[in-house]
């Protein structure tokens, strides 16, 4: 097979992390008789600086010429924040219906946590994050701003269409996974409209799903027990905000920054993959940040684009290169970037 793959490479360590991702892809692919012809756009701050656009208005049709998008991160220190994570973050995960964001928590042998007592065997879940509403849709604004009497509001908006396809999406992961558990996590005991309708959503889609055992965890709740009982979890779905704060609490247990992968969804149309640190501006052509986290990524993408043998390749390989003790740590410095690329690499 034969994909179409475009390549972000980004701000700060971004480059240098997909070019490790790049790397290993290519190793798989000579190995599965796959070919990627890669296109690479120079979108992020710099671009911004240059021109004043973080991207070309007619990127979200660009993007559509493609099987995948790989990502390596954004953030420039010389651009406002919001501004590159608005423009390009947001940008296609919305102009592309990017409606899932998926991120697999997964810790792998050899790896540590902070969690005490817990092993690979307990920490091993997925969260389905909806990708596409609540608050991020922009939807509010300010009266009397700048005033002592001002006014701000930023609504959160739900709808019953993106509510179930992200409830569905999660059901048929469940579906396909040993524990079949999936756990809505919300805060229905005060956000009574929109978490009444997830509630609702919840309930009628799993009808549908009997094999499935439902279960429900309001959010500060589920921060608990990620903590003191992850095996709990197999799959959790939740809205786009919870979302987003709780995986960056499920990527901490499973080892940091440096392990966690994740992918915006569409599963129709073109999905984008990359880790969910940022830039790291201070490490920027340093050579020694860990590209486990962007070549994770990869294992992800290939996994999408149905190359599952490929996929789980790229995943053994990260686990033999962990556990082969050459990389001590997933902190800065512990291995040089390209020789991580190398190993992993090397064990495909």
């Amino acid at each position: 097979m034969a994909y179409k793959i475009a390549v972000i490479p980004g701000d700060g360590i971004g480059p240098e992390v997909i070019v490790e991702g790049l790397k290993v892809l290519g190793a798989v692919g000579k190995k599965r008789n796959i070919q990627f012809e890669y296109e690479h756009f120079d979108w992020g701050g710099d671009r911004y600086l240059a021109t004043g656009e973080v991207m070309p208005s007619n990127a979200v049709e660009l993007m559509r010429q493609f099987d995948a998008i790989y990502l390596g991160a954004v953030g420039h220190p010389d651009v406002k924040a919001g501004i590159i994570e608005h423009q390009l973050l947001l940008g296609l995960r919305f102009g592309l219906d990017q409606y899932i964001n998926l991120r697999p928590v997964k810790l792998y042998p050899n790896v540590d946590t902070p969690l005490k007592d817990k092993g690979p065997e307990d920490i091993d879940y997925i969260v389905v994050r909806e990708n596409t509403e609540d608050m991020y849709v922009g939807t509010g604004g300010f009266t009397h701003k700048g005033e002592p009497i001002e006014v701000a509001t930023q609504v959160a908006i739900y709808t019953r269409q993106g509510v179930e396809r992200a409830v569905r999406y999660a059901y048929d992961l469940a579906m396909s996974r040993p524990r079949k558990t999936l756990t809505l996590v919300d805060k229905s005991n005060v956000l009574t409209y929109g978490h009444d309708l997830w509630q609702r959503v919840f309930k009628e889609v799993g009808a549908e799903y009997p094999e499935i055992k439902q279960e429900h965890a309001y959010v500060d709740a589920c921060c608990m027990w990620m903590v003191k009982n992850p095996e709990w979890f197999d799959v959790i779905v939740t809205t786009n905000m919870f979302g987003d704060i709780i995986t960056d609490l499920g990527a901490m247990t499973q080892g940091g920054m440096g392990i966690a992968a994740s992918g915006n969804i569409n599963p129709k149309g073109v999905s984008m993959f990359e880790p969910i640190h940022g830039s790291a501006p201070k490490y920027t052509g340093k050579n020694v940040i860990n590209p486990l986290a962007t070549i994770n990524a990869g294992s992800m993408m290939l996994d999408f684009l149905g190359e599952k043998e490929a996929a789980q390749d790229v995943e053994n390989a990260i686990i033999a290169a962990l556990q082969s003790g050459k990389i001590p740590h997933l902190g800065a410095g512990a291995i040089p970037t390209d020789a991580c690329g190398d190993l992993v690499a090397s064990l495909v």
